[in-house]
């Protein structure tokens, strides 16, 4: 492809995503006299996923809103309000007032390949004159993220420019259909950037429908997955599974007996390769129920019997 087609793609790529890139305002009460006050105190984007007024954005740029605003491509602002929001993706849905908005066009996270054009486009740094647009490529897959006190996992790398601002709008491939919803930058690092894979913002935003949160199972620990070194520092003859750091006394795993230095290696019939795996075969499993859990303790494999119950999720997210 020639530099000059890559450009008209990459032009219109952009102009099928501008319409559906708005930005956020967030406004929280301070206490005045004779009545408190709405007080600006944030701007992020919003992603519109449908035509009713439904706009995903970034849990942290609304949390703790007292008002939302919504200024749409052309200029018009409109008021929000948040219909649901998980802190563990660290997204959220709001609605828009009025609806008849362009909802973005959509691909596929789980067809993405390592090298694709990444475009990012959003409100960079709040600055006025709409969304911009930043471009680079898909640099890594299922990239965990440390935060404050918790790991965003499974997550897009990208080298496209995500600054302050950009948190909530659309990182898209060359066709200007959304792949991943930019989330967070790591503090001095340069060119690096990263995005919840849209598959994940599908499924979140089907549960903030229905229920205005997200209902998953909590097993009630803390731990790592098995590689090389740690197969070796606890005389495993396999890389594999979670090793249990710590054990949560109020939760599932506990009530099921597991321990710390227990090595979880199988979901049901899902086996667990590492951390991902575990959260991933969980989340399927509806609350309520019970599964089967295996796991090695001392080189010893046993099986216990897990009551799923509803994580309630109290952590919180690093701004972008």
């Amino acid at each position: 492809m020639s530099f000059a087609a890559m450009e008209s793609e990459l032009i219109q790529a952009v102009d099928r995503l501008r319409p559906a890139v708005v930005q956020v305002h967030r406004s929280e009460r301070r206490a005045a006299t004779p009545s408190p006050l709405l007080v600006p105190t944030g701007t992020g984007s919003g992603t519109v996923w449908d035509r009713d007024g439904s706009v995903v954005t970034n849990e942290h740029v609304v949390h703790d809103a007292d008002a939302l605003a919504i200024t749409l491509p052309d200029g018009e602002v409109r008021s929000a309000q948040v219909l649901g929001a998980d802190p563990l993706t660290d997204l959220a849905l709001i609605r828009v007032e009025g609806g008849g908005l362009t909802p973005a066009p959509r691909g596929r996270s789980a067809d993405l390949r390592i090298g694709q054009i990444a475009l990012a486009i959003g409100n960079a740094l709040g600055l006025p004159g709409g969304p911009s647009v930043s471009v680079g490529v898909v640099s890594a897959l299922n990239r965990p993220l440390p935060g404050s006190d918790f790991v965003l996992e499974g997550l897009l790398q990208t080298d496209a420019a995500v600054n302050p601002g950009n948190s909530g709008g659309p990182l898209a491939d060359l066709r200007g259909a959304v792949i991943g919803i930019n989330t967070a930058v790591v503090p001095f690092a340069q060119g690096v950037g990263f995005a919840v894979p849209v598959d994940t913002v599908a499924t979140v935003v089907a549960q903030l429908q229905r229920h205005g949160r997200v209902v998953r199972p909590w097993l009630g620990i803390q731990g790592i997955g098995v590689d090389r070194g740690i197969a070796q520092r606890v005389g495993l003859r396999r890389a594999y599974g979670v090793l249990v750091r710590e054990v949560d006394p109020r939760g599932p795993a506990a009530r099921a007996g597991l321990r710390p230095e227990d090595i979880v290696t199988r979901v049901g019939s899902t086996g667990v390769h590492g951390f991902r795996e575990l959260v991933s075969s969980l989340a399927e499993l509806p609350v309520g129920g019970t599964v089967e859990i295996a796991f090695e303790r001392s080189g010893e494999a046993r099986t216990a019997i897990l009551h799923l119950v509803e994580q309630r999720a109290s952590v919180r997210t690093s701004s972008s």
